[in-house]
């Protein structure tokens, strides 16, 4: 996605401050946020302030194609700030993918997001959202995911390489009979990454699943704070692990379970280890330079069923 020829298919493409492509399908309606915000009264519900950058997309009707959006930084030392809105309506299923990404690695950019995802009665999304930036670059992400009556929410969040600074927050709000399977990984190299991510189980039958992979490599400092509440009979898990890959990698995970009905269930697990030396040495017995050998075991640690 780094080259501007794999885009023929996405709904919305936005290169620093710029949008270069909107495309909407039959069913579903993309616009930049500025113009959702001019055309309908109840987007200016869900931000505090008119949005300078960022995608609208409702899905209206039942669709078989996925819906893909993405953002590039170009430019050295831009400051892109984006308000995107996701409304998926009652009874449809849909994919969608969120990449967003930086053209070189030296831009020392600005990458800033407030997203909201709604998704009403029955609905449902597999979510994918992958990060590509520089190690200059700073991030910071502050998404709501709204989950009415039934929907079910499917998401997996991708940094293979993390920029120099990423702050990452997330809040789910879950319904009556509404579920998430929350999936994410993050790889750091020299990063400083402070993650806030919390569910809250607001209906009766509600459910979460929210497992986190930390990788440390080169001086990365990881502040990891995950916690589910259970507000009704609810259910939901914590899984949270980190691998520490040098000897000046600093990881911290702190779960939190906050019951407040009793009939709520709720469970954590969270390690943080290293390279195993045994692992390592059989690898590398097997013809694998040292650096092949870290790689093979950093990937199966981030694999997540």
């Amino acid at each position: 996605m780094r080259s501007v020829k794999s885009v023929e298919n996405v709904n919305y493409y936005q290169v620093d401050n710029e949008v270069r492509r909107i495309f909407s399908l039959e069913g579903v309606e993309v616009l930049s946020i500025v113009d959702a915000w001019e055309k309908y009264d109840w987007v200016r519900e869900y931000f505090e302030k008119k949005p300078i950058g960022g995608y609208f997309v409702w899905v209206k009707k039942q669709i078989d194609a996925p819906i893909s959006t993405c953002v590039g930084i170009a430019s050295k030392k831009i400051d892109q700030n984006l308000c995107n809105l996701l409304v998926v309506e009652k009874n449809i299923k849909v994919k969608g993918s969120v990449f967003c990404f930086a053209f070189r690695k030296n831009l020392n950019s600005k990458h800033s997001v407030k997203g909201k995802i709604l998704l009403k009665e029955n609905s449902s999304i597999d979510y994918a959202h992958f990060h590509a930036f520089g190690f200059s670059d700073s991030v910071f992400m502050d998404y709501e995911f709204f989950l009415e009556k039934g929907s079910k929410l499917e998401y997996i969040y991708k940094n293979m390489g993390a920029p120099v600074f990423l702050e990452r927050k997330m809040n789910f709000l879950i319904g009556e009979n509404a579920s998430v399977t929350n999936k994410s990984i993050i790889v750091g190299t020299k990063s400083n990454v402070k993650i806030f991510d919390s569910a809250f189980l607001n209906g009766r039958n509600s459910s979460v699943i929210m497992k986190l992979r930390l990788v440390g490599r080169e001086k990365s400092t990881f502040d990891s704070s995950t916690q589910i509440f259970g507000k009704e009979e609810s259910k939901g898990h914590l899984d949270c692990q980190g691998l520490i890959v040098d000897s000046f990698s600093k990881i911290s995970l702190t779960p939190k379970l906050v019951v407040e009905n009793k009939k709520s269930i709720l469970t954590h697990e969270a390690s943080i280890g290293r390279i195993n030396e045994e692992q390592l040495n059989y690898l590398r017995a097997r013809g694998l330079s040292e650096k092949e050998a870290i790689n093979l075991i950093v990937n199966g640690f981030i694999s997540i069923d």
